[in-house]
């Protein structure tokens, strides 16, 4: 019978609310490929996934936390709750944002995978498999307990170099060198030298690329919103949080509390989400993961986003000016069409602002506002993003067949005419 990790996802539903939210956001893939499983931002789509080895989950509940052979229900017992463990913990990474904002550097190694494991972990304790990177555990026996995954990873490095110079004068047993900066890798779990690159998870499949980078960064602020929907829905379900500590449950409520939004972010954020849409299957170009098995990636990085500019008086200069300023900087990776409107757009003033190419902000009309008008001429054209420079005094447009967001000045976003669930961002000038 094979190995089904859906299964194990929906208990979580029953007791562990929160994860269950969690989990309905994370695909769940399996992988052989890989020796034990791990999380990661897709870069095409920039969702969350979860690949897992069927093999090793099928092999857990072997023995207990302290190594001791287990047989029959206790076995299947056992394996039941290292995988619930191993759910939590890959949920945790992406929770505290371990793929995404707090790579060190950007990058994904070994080092920081050890590094977050240690500081998940500590919450997740003996339930986990004993190969798991605990703090008091097995080679972390001098490791405290509790602190942050940046603090771990400094112990870890200021470790590896004192026992790397220890090796170079001959003082060393050669255990100690280890490649942290390669792709982490799941170890043996035998001997103190795996201390610094065997993890129970794996996350080789997280490419140090300028392709991920992106990905990090688009999928690091769909992040935000689902932890935020998942705090949300778990404090309305009066069912409690489930095995989240006090602590832990403070920590993930302090990162999704409302702080300032940094606009310039978000427009290059969202422009970047465009141009990875403007991707197509290709045979001509060789997937380096599958060669000949697998199409290729083709990618044009010249996106065409619509800028909607509301001529009304009440879009004032000084953000007209900030917003051009960001869209100069932008232009290296996308072309812009500028479409002028007030009541109606005003197709002999619309222009292709195109890549590499700046402009001086400019206002060419001044009338009433009518935003069916830039949304009609957006439908009828091709475009993979439309962005909307108001005020937000007009009633309330029909729906794009692109992706919309609205900017605005703080005072327009804090009292809009009209209610979005689409991105209302303001410009602070």
């Amino acid at each position: 019978m094979s190995f089904d990790l859906d299964i194990h996802a929906f208990r979580l539903l029953k007791d562990e609310p929160f994860f269950a939210s969690i989990s309905r956001n994370v695909s769940k893939i399996q992988n052989r490929g890989i020796p034990t499983a791990g999380v990661l931002v897709n870069p095409t789509t920039h969702f969350f996934e979860m690949h897992y080895n069927p093999d090793f989950f099928s092999s857990l509940g072997k023995v207990d936390f302290q190594g001791n052979e287990l047989e029959g229900d206790a076995s299947i017992e056992r394996r039941d709750v290292e995988i619930r463990a191993i759910l939590k913990h890959e949920f945790y990474h992406l929770i505290f944002a371990h793929l995404t904002e707090r790579l060190p550097d950007g990058k994904m190694t070994a080092m920081w995978n050890v590094a977050a494991d240690l500081a998940i972990n500590c919450e997740i304790g003996q339930d986990l498999p004993n190969i798991a990177c605990i703090p008091g555990h097995t080679k972390f026996t001098d490791y405290p307990s509790g602190l942050s995954a940046e603090q771990y990873y400094e112990m870890l490095k200021e470790e590896k170099e004192k026992r790397d110079k220890e090796k170079q004068e001959g003082k060393g047993d050669g255990d100690g060198q280890s490649g942290e900066d390669g792709q982490p890798q799941q170890g043996s779990g035998e001997g103190d030298g795996d201390k610094f690159s065997s993890t129970l998870d794996d996350h080789s499949l997280w490419g140090n690329t300028e392709e991920n980078k992106v990905a990090s960064e688009i999928a690091g602020e769909r992040l935000k919103k689902m932890v935020q929907d998942a705090v949300e829905e778990t404090s309305k379900s009066g069912r409690g949080w489930g095995s989240v500590s006090a602590k832990m449950r403070g920590e993930i409520i302090e990162r999704v509390k409302t702080k300032a939004v940094d606009w310039k972010s978000v427009l290059r954020y969202f422009i970047k989400a465009s141009v990875n849409a403007d991707k197509h299957n290709s045979m001509k170009r060789i997937n380096r993961r599958y060669p000949y098995i697998h199409a290729g990636r083709k990618t044009s990085r010249t996106a065409n986003i619509a800028i909607s500019i509301d001529q009304s008086g009440s879009v004032d200069d000084g953000m007209l000016s900030a917003f051009f300023e960001q869209l100069n900087k932008l232009a290296e990776i996308a072309t812009f069409t500028v479409i002028p409107f007030d009541d109606a757009v005003f197709e002999e003033k619309v222009y292709v602002w195109k890549k590499g190419q700046k402009h001086k902000r400019e206002r060419v009309l001044c009338g009433g506002t009518n935003f069916d008008a830039p949304t009609d001429y957006v439908n009828k054209h091709s475009f993979d993003g439309h962005i909307v420079l108001t005020d937000m005094y007009a009633p309330k447009p029909k729906a794009s067949k692109c992706q919309r967001m609205w900017m605005t000045s703080e005072d327009c976003a804090n009292h809009p005419y009209f209610k979005t669930s689409e991105k209302v961002i303001a410009i602070k000038v």
